[in-house]
């Protein structure tokens, strides 16, 4: 018998013995793995690309790190680069992220066939870095629909891709995965359907006090690469530990936004540090930035109808529209050419089962609308209204002038945007604007 085998025999009958044997084990192998890593990949980054704020910076590291461990979610985010211009540092972010990320496929007008063959490629899940998104969902949409498809369903796992192939002269099925993690980058905006699975980053030009370092992938990938080699391991070794794992969200993140944040929550925890703390700022603040952004003529419409309506019970359609119309800055004076009619009012209220009926108010009866048939739809797609009481409260005091009179001094103001509620605007309805947001 070898000189080892006392000591494992040891091991095996002592639980305590070996479960200290492990700790040591998994103590030591830690100590191959740069705890810092993740800080690398962030200054790698800033090195290159200008961040509208930290908390995009963090969301884009995570992203990065998330794709070295594929087969560890049920739920992989897009990450989307947006902007109003060009020269603001989209196509950037993807260049830089193509050194860090696995297997990285750079599409620009590729075919959805190459696209479906690279997903199902055996050698590994790559990495989609889609530039110029915007032609794919913008007026010549209809020819890329196969695109569409696979960034609207790949981001769950077990995603197929049904399609019909020749094989001879007999027609067959197959099944293509579509599941792989993709960054895109576009200007303008994005359908609700990338939008809502997505981490969406809105760049900007770089101000003239902004300065970054100059890219060149010849010079810079040999340490990109070195990165992502330590990516690479570190997934390897922290991949275990992340299965079956349901990082803790915020209370603010939930629903689809939570399927968005759990890989990037879950890689920051694995990570330790300050990465758990920074990636829950994070996630907050770009969700909340998510919710702030543009709403859709729908939801404008409801919260329009909300300040309309103030303490009213019912309004006629057209007291309704006239008030709609003499909103500053409301898109309602001008659909199309036309200031908003009974008839599209209606038909931007059907899709949320509100529907006119014969209201009486006063003497006079007409078709209209009731606070009780909103009061459900504003309660879904709105946010709440801020109480009276939480605004201010006041005190009456006695001016010292002199002259005796009674006066009402301010003694405690909230401010609301500190605490994250929305501050209602006769203009914009609650949704923001930017007459709201310079008072």
């Amino acid at each position: 018998m070898s000189a080892a085998a006392p000591m494992l025999h040891t091991i095996a009958n002592d639980p305590e013995l070996a479960e200290l044997v492990g700790d040591a084990y998994r103590a030591q192998a830690d100590e191959k793995f740069d705890p810092d890593l993740l800080e690398q990949v962030e200054a790698f980054l800033g090195r290159f690309v200008a961040y509208p704020n930290a908390h995009t910076q963090v969301a884009h590291v995570l992203w990065i790190a998330h794709t070295h461990l594929m087969d560890t979610w049920e739920s992989t985010p897009r990450i989307a680069f947006l902007s109003p211009e060009p020269g603001s540092g989209k196509t950037r972010a993807l260049e830089v992220s193509e050194l860090l990320v696995p297997r990285p496929v750079e599409a620009i007008n590729a075919t959805p066939a190459y696209l479906f063959r690279k997903v199902s490629d055996p050698d590994g899940v790559p990495t989609i870095l889609f530039d110029e998104i915007d032609t794919i969902f913008g007026p010549k949409a209809k020819d890329n629909e196969e695109i569409r498809g696979i960034l609207n369903a790949g981001h769950r796992r077990g995603a197929q891709a049904g399609r019909c192939v020749m094989k001879g002269k007999i027609v067959v099925t197959e099944e293509l995965p579509a599941y792989c993690a993709v960054a895109v980058a576009g200007l303008g905006n994005l359908p609700d359907t990338i939008l809502t699975r997505a981490v969406v980053i809105r760049m900007r030009r770089r101000a003239p006090t902004e300065r970054v370092e100059p890219f060149r992938r010849r010079v810079h990938a040999p340490e990109g690469h070195e990165l992502r080699d330590s990516l690479v391991e570190w997934a390897k070794h922290i991949a275990p530990k992340l299965t079956g794992v349901y990082p803790e969200m915020p209370v603010s993140v939930e629903d689809r936004a939570a399927d968005v944040w759990e890989a990037l929550l879950a890689v920051a925890d694995a990570m330790g540090g300050d990465w758990p703390k920074r990636a829950r700022a994070a996630a907050v603040a770009l969700v909340s930035a998510a919710r702030e952004s543009t709403p859709s003529l729908g939801v404008r419409l409801l919260a329009d109808l909300r300040t309309i309506f103030g303490s009213s019970d019912a309004m006629h359609t057209t007291a309704i529209l006239d008030q709609l119309i003499q909103i500053e800055e409301a898109p309602w004076g001008d659909i199309r050419g036309k200031p908003i009619d009974s008839r599209r009012f209606a038909n931007y209220l059907q899709p949320y089962s509100v529907r006119s009926r014969s209201i009486r108010i006063g003497l006079s009866i007409a078709k209209g609308y009731r606070r009780e048939d909103l009061a459900d739809v504003w309660s879904r797609y709105l946010p709440p209204l801020p109480s009276a009481e939480s605004v201010t409260s006041v005190t009456p005091v006695t001016n010292g002038a002199g002259n005796g009179a009674n006066v009402t001094d301010v003694t405690h103001v909230t401010d609301l945007r500190a605490t994250g509620a929305k501050v209602m605007c006769a203009r914009c309805g609650g949704e923001g604007c930017t007459w709201c947001d310079n008072h």
